[in-house]
This record gives structure tokens, C-alpha cells and sequence, in this order.
């Protein structure tokens, strides 16, 4: 699956799947293919940290 390049939509898109479609980043990333690592510094560098809790980026 390809997924939006520009951080500020892929936050949208990663917390929309969070929210609607799994339980937690582990589950999204085996299912899509992602790296999680990869994924987070993506974000991170666009300011958005993983909050566990929450079960989303903010």
C-alpha cells in the first residue's frame, strides 16, 4: 500500500487508520507493511510523537 508522502497528511491518514482499523502501531505496520521505525521518524521529524495511550501521533 502506498502511503501520503507529506507528513502533515500522513498523520491524518496513520490516526485515521489507528483510530477506525487497529489496535495499536504494531498491528498497523505489520498489516501495511511499514516499518515502524521508519514511520516514526517520518512523523517525528514533522514534530508528532506516538502517544501510546492515546493510541495516536500528536
Amino acid at each position: 500500500m502506498e502511503i501520503p508522502k507529506d507528513p502533515f497528511i500522513l498523520l491524518s491518514f496513520i490516526n485515521l487508520k489507528l483510530r477506525d482499523e487497529y489496535e495499536n502501531l504494531e498491528d498497523l505496520c505489520l498489516d501495511l507493511k511499514l516499518n515502524k521505525e521508519e514511520l516514526c521518524q517520518k512523523l517525528q521529524s514533522a514534530g508528532f510523537e506516538y502517544q501510546e495511550s492515546l493510541k495516536q501521533f500528536r
